[in-house]
This record gives structure tokens, C-alpha cells and sequence, in this order.
């Protein structure tokens, strides 16, 4: 892998994760793009797809420390709201912390494929437009969807009703927590899920989102170790190369390092289009993308 393949990858990696339009999905299809399909180094490409997630963790850990240190204060008895919220992230990351293990064979031998991720993006991409039809709060005129969490006047409005992180219940964060295992099915997302699903269970746009954030910690930085020890183990029994060796320590970092800057600002951007223009938008590109990238591979313009 070269420094600029690493970079567009890393790029692509912080400007989707967070957003609901699958960043597994839109990596595999990049990674295709790029020529990085090649069977000789495709389990290494798969693990670093995986692994430059890890930049995308960070920028979160930094642009949420605040939360980060109250559910510290919580784990020590200091702040009883930062409990509730480690009780309710807990909850909700138990789900996918005991199928991920279990699925991730299955996922990698048939999922990672692009015709899989064509289906996730549009049933994905229908399912949110669905929702903002449907009169729910994930449309744009949704409770918060004015950006009304941000000011007093319009937390006092109808627009603005809705639960806060603080109000949720475990029974709602373990449904957020089920329904982030849908996301497993590369091209779903996991921002998609958890954003959608906390709204549909009555959470404000952006708690949300802020919510899907925290909750990408533990789940993100679970599935990077667990995929780069898997991947390392292999090596040293005799599987072929890690990626380090096969792809070059150099690259990795550059990844990394995208992912770092592009997905600190897509957060502080989702956040404010969110609450003014709800999940409509992120629908139809998903539902474009499908559909012209189905089109092209049928009809051999572009093959991956």
C-alpha cells in the first residue's frame, strides 16, 4: 500500500464513520477503487480497514473528554449522572460485544463483498427516509431538529421535546445497543443504527448523535484491538504477513492520522445538520450511490 492510497483511505474513513452513511461500506468500495482487492493481501487490507478506525476513536475521545471525564467520575462514585451514562453505554455496547467474536469469521468470508454493500446502503438509505416520512422525529422538523438543544428559546419549544442523554432508561439503551448490531452487515452503519434507533425510542436528534459518538468508544476501539491481535496471531502462526509487514508501519500511520482530522470535523459538522435537516438527505446519497454504482458494474464501466 502506498502513503496516498493509506491517505485517501484515511480520509474516507474519518469523513463516513460517523456520519450515517457506513464507512465499512464506503472503505470496501474505496479499497476496491484503489486496486487493494488483490487475495494476496486482502486479509491484511481487511484488518487495516479496520484498524484505521483507530484515528476516528481519538478525534471523538477529544471532542467529548468533557462526558469522558464525568463517566470516569461516575466509575468512581463521583457523579451519579456520569454512572447512569457508563450503566447505559455498557448496556448498550453488551449486544455487539458478544456477537462481533462470534459473527466475525461469517462477516469477513461472505459480507466483505460489494454486492452486500450495495444492498445494506440502499435497504439502509430507504429505511431512513421512512423515517423522516413517517411523521417521526427523525425528520428535519423533528424535536431538536432546529438546532433548538442549543438555545434556551427553543428548548422551550415543541420542536425541541425530547429525551436527553441523562433521561434514557437501560431498557432503551440495551434497544439502542440491539439495534447497533445490525450495523455488522458491512455497508449499514453503525452511525445510522444507533443515531436512527435512538431517535426512533425518543432521543433528540442531537443526544442522538452525541450518544452514537460515546458509544462508538468502546464498540470502535473493541473491534480495532480485536481485529489487529487476530490479525497479528495469525501471522506469527504461519498465516502469511501482519499488516504492518505486508502493508508498511508507515501507511498505517498515515491512515490513522486522516482518519484523526477528517473525522473531527464530520462530527462538529453532523451534529449541526442533524438537528436542522434530520436523516433525509443521508438517505437519498445512500440510495444514489447503490443504484449508480450498480449500474456501472452491470454494465462493466467500472469493475471491482
Amino acid at each position: 500500500m502506498t502513503w496516498w492510497q493509506a491517505l485517501v483511505l484515511g480520509l474516507v474513513e474519518g469523513i463516513t464513520e460517523y456520519l450515517p452513511v457506513s464507512s465499512t461500506g464506503h472503505l470496501i468500495l474505496a479499497a476496491a477503487f484503489l486496486g487493494l482487492g488483490a487475495p494476496e493481501i486482502k486479509p491484511s487490507v481487511d484488518a487495516f480497514l479496520v484498524v484505521v478506525q483507530g484515528g476516528a476513536i481519538l478525534a471523538v475521545l477529544g471532542l467529548y473528554w468533557p462526558r469522558v471525564v464525568q463517566i470516569v467520575q461516575g466509575l468512581t462514585g463521583r457523579d451519579a449522572a456520569g454512572r447512569r451514562l457508563l450503566v447505559n453505554l455498557v448496556v448498550a455496547f453488551a449486544p455487539a460485544a458478544a456477537l462481533g467474536p462470534i459473527l466475525d469469521d461469517v462477516i469477513d468470508e461472505h459480507l466483505f463483498r460489494v454486492a452486500p454493500v450495495l444492498a445494506a446502503l440502499f435497504l439502509g438509505g430507504v429505511w431512513m427516509l421512512w423515517l423522516g416520512r413517517s411523521g417521526g422525529p427523525a425528520a428535519g422538523d423533528s424535536p431538536g431538529g432546529r438546532g433548538g438543544a442549543a438555545s434556551a428559546a427553543d428548548s422551550a419549544s415543541p420542536a425541541s421535546r425530547g429525551l436527553g442523554i441523562d433521561d434514557l432508561t437501560w431498557r432503551q439503551a440495551l434497544g439502542i445497543g440491539l439495534f447497533q448490531c445490525v450495523s455488522m452487515w458491512p455497508g449499514t452503519s453503525r452511525s445510522m443504527m444507533t443515531i436512527a434507533g435512538g431517535i426512533t425510542l425518543g432521543l433528540r436528534p442531537r443526544e442522538a448523535a452525541e450518544l452514537s459518538f460515546l458509544l462508538a468508544l468502546p464498540t470502535l476501539g473493541g473491534a480495532t484491538v480485536f481485529k489487529l491481535v487476530k490479525n497479528l496471531r495469525a501471522a506469527s502462526h504461519g498465516a502469511g504477513p501482519n499488516l504492518f509487514e505486508q502493508l508498511g508501519a508507515l501507511p498505517v500511520a498515515i491512515g490513522c492520522v486522516a482518519a484523526f482530522v477528517s473525522a473531527a470535523l464530520a462530527v462538529r459538522w453532523l451534529v449541526n445538520f442533524l438537528n436542522r435537516h434530520g436523516l433525509a438527505a443521508f438517505g437519498w446519497y445512500r440510495i444514489a450511490l447503490a443504484v449508480a454504482l450498480a449500474v456501472l458494474l452491470y454494465s462493466g464501466v467500472v469493475t471491482l
